[in-house]
């Protein structure tokens, strides 16, 4: 926070005046339309603007080891009804070959009723109100996995944490082939509709043109979720989910505080 509390209003504006032009954007159109038409429409209202500064070279992606060299832990009270148990790891960044098989293996850990962790701590255990598992998509260093479980009342946190890693451990021995054609098929489902809709395809060819320079990912992204087998889930596990480089994060209700 130090370097943002020290910023001027003048750093401020240098740094608008600097990225926040056209020669740094990218203008996506998507719909039913007249091509010359809408490029004379761009022109016309997008054309004044002018040019800024050359942008200066971005930092080469940092040196990130691709795991914790041990296991970072805290805890956290604060005013909240519930505890809640958050795992996080280091994972390739997003583009590289293994996000993939990480992706595919949050969405079989927690993504709807019949996944791995709903399964076992919300509905047989009774361990959790809720678990997610979600892959954040960060394209430099490197990405992250993280799972949080909200736990029922009177469920100690020590417990809950125990019962995550014993539905996580298992994925590196013998993940099991339909639960990755559920994940691959939710991801494709999803990522088909989402394609429906016209806010939706601008936004990715976007995105894919920002982040990569080639929009033409958007027709080549689910081919890499479609290739992930149970062998990239297990080798996936193996290297990253493991708990020698967990970063865990306990939050206790101000009343749980434990002294330590």
């Amino acid at each position: 926070m130090e370097d943002i509390d020290a910023a001027t209003l003048e750093d401020v504006e240098a740094f608008f005046r600097t990225y926040y032009a056209p020669n740094n954007a990218v203008l996506t159109l998507c719909g039913d339309f007249d091509r010359d038409e809408a490029l004379a429409l761009v022109q016309r209202y997008f054309g004044p603007i002018p040019r800024g500064p050359e942008i200066p070279p971005l930092p080469g992606r940092p040196e990130i080891a691709s795991r914790l060299e041990a296991e970072v832990r805290e805890t956290v009270t604060s005013a909240i009804a519930l505890p809640r148990v958050y795992l996080a790891f280091r994972i390739p960044a997003y583009g590289q070959d293994d996000f993939f098989p990480g992706d595919v293996t949050a969405n079989l850990l927690a993504t709807g009723k019949s996944s791995r962790l709903y399964r076992a701590l919300v509905r047989e255990k009774r361990l959790a109100q809720s678990v997610i598992a979600f892959a954040f998509p960060i394209v430099t260093g490197s990405a992250m996995l993280v799972i949080w479980a909200t736990a029922n009342p009177g469920v100690e946190v020590a417990k809950l944490e125990q019962a995550l890693w014993t539905e996580l451990e298992p994925l590196a021995t013998n993940p099991q082939p339909d639960e990755i054609a559920r994940a691959v098929t939710g991801i494709e489902s999803r990522q088909l509709i989402a394609l429906q809709r016209v806010g939706d395809r601008a936004d990715q060819l976007s995105m894919f043109a920002t982040l990569f320079g080639e929009p033409e990912r958007i027709n080549t992204e689910l081919d890499s979720y479609r290739a992930v087998t149970a062998e990239d889930v297990r080798r996936f596990a193996l290297e990253y989910l493991r708990r020698d480089s967990a970063a865990v994060l306990t939050y206790l209700p101000e009343t749980d505080r434990v002294d330590t």
